[in-house]
């Protein structure tokens, strides 16, 4: 049976196309089939009435951690590292989410409805991301938006420091890079020898670390580079222009140093987190604003809280914080929708509200950038799972939350 909702009467702000006073967005299994001033709303379908409310298109969290390194479960819910080797392009974000996090829940309160789940910082090569919805399923494959997104790579600190310690390669900037280096001068060899095996009709033994790196060669997959300091930020450049991937610079503190370099090239950089301190060396000229001189040289930019560094919740909050800074107001947005959605590969599911999209909307009380206004509604693919319900008056809140199940 066909499942329609239209959300009718607010003030629809789709962020890929002009906003519309008193707008309706219609959404029919699960998928956005209208928006627009003056639709008619077909019979049998269930109307919510966000008459002065706001409507977005949920948030994207482009770079965090939730269910990977859950909330307040200590060393048993951390496995955001796997630092036994350097290398661990064969290792998987989607193998060890815990959808039962509570991180989850946060998200939905702060409008987010997908999150690009991402390995840590700990190895040259971290691992495979995974984009996922926030709520829905039994299992995580049933919240997936796409398993083919990016490979994680850090590069500077927390690399050198992590296999320093054990008096193994790589201890400096230096090895860190050798080590990236080598992984892609293997794929490269490993490509052309299963080609040749091809071919000839030959049988060929997979090896699941290269089989990912020649997707990252091919295009298949981002490399998403942690980096922080512009040194790292240049080598970073470096190694893209040497194997030809398609790189997007993660953090990103001091790119307002190279931002017109970055802007030149096109090189994306997903931004945050923000409410931080300067806790390590390379966070030393750490500031909002370099969000704002990024955009300004033409970078395209999305923002990060990188939970549970920052709790999931805030990413609005750091938005508004970089509009205060200088970032404008539209660019803020878009940091947190369309742009996460185009620089990850995305953009065919999630990031706006126009039709063929996924029907994740969010009704906010107000102007989301306003510290004041909250999510009162949250929709993933059409189902409501999220509602805020001022119980007394006096500020307690009741957060209803529901998995629908099969």
């Amino acid at each position: 049976m066909t499942q329609i909702t239209a959300l009718v009467g607010g003030y629809v702000l789709p962020i890929s196309s002009p906003p519309i006073e008193g707008g309706t967005v219609l959404i029919t299994d699960g998928v956005i089939t209208g928006v627009g001033s003056a639709l008619r709303i077909p019979d049998g379908a269930t109307v919510i009435d966000t008459t002065g409310k706001w409507v977005l298109p949920g948030f994207i969290e482009a770079h965090g951690h939730v269910g990977i390194h859950e909330e307040a479960n200590g060393s048993a819910g951390n496995d955001t590292n796997e630092m036994t080797n350097p290398n661990m392009a064969a290792g998987r974000a989607i193998d060890a989410i815990d959808i039962e996090d509570e991180g989850f829940r946060d998200a939905l309160s702060g409008g987010i409805t997908t999150v690009v789940v991402k390995p840590g910082s700990g190895n040259p090569i971290g691992g495979q991301t995974v984009a996922i919805k926030t709520w829905g399923g039994r299992t995580i494959d049933e919240q997936l938006v796409s398993n083919a997104v990016s490979v994680k790579s850090a590069l500077g600190e927390n690399p050198k420091r992590v296999y320093g310690q054990k008096d193994k390669t790589p201890a400096t900037r230096m090895g860190v890079a050798v080590v990236i280096r080598q992984a892609f001068e293997d794929a490269r060899h490993y490509a052309a020898q299963r080609a040749q095996a091809s071919s000839k009709g030959e049988p060929f033994r997979r090896d699941l670390w290269l089989e990912t790196l020649c997707r990252v060669l091919d295009g298949e997959l981002a490399w998403d580079q942690h980096v922080h300091r512009h040194d790292d930020i240049a080598t970073a450049l470096r190694l893209a222009d040497e194997f030809g991937y398609r790189l997007v610079i993660n953090h990103g503190t001091e790119g307002n140093k190279l931002a017109d370099i970055l802007a030149e090239r096109g090189i994306p950089v997903i931004f945050g987190p923000m409410f931080t301190s300067r806790s390590k060396v390379e966070l030393k000229d750490r500031a909002i604003a370099n969000l704002a001189a990024l955009a300004r040289a033409g970078v395209t930019v999305a923002i990060t809280t990188d939970h549970p560094v920052v709790p999931i919740n805030f990413l609005v909050h750091q938005a508004s914080l970089a509009v205060k800074e200088g970032l404008p107001r539209e660019t803020a947005l878009e940091a947190l929708t369309v742009n996460p959605a185009a620089i990850l590969g995305l953009d065919a599911r999630v990031g706006s509200l126009a039709t063929g999209l996924d029907g994740d909307v969010v009704v906010w009380s107000g102007d989301p950038l306003d510290v004041n206004s909250r999510a009162e509604r949250v929709l993933i693919a059409g189902v409501p799972v999220y509602e805020w319900i001022d119980a007394d008056h006096h500020g307690r809140t009741v957060e209803r939350l529901e998995r629908f199940r099969a």
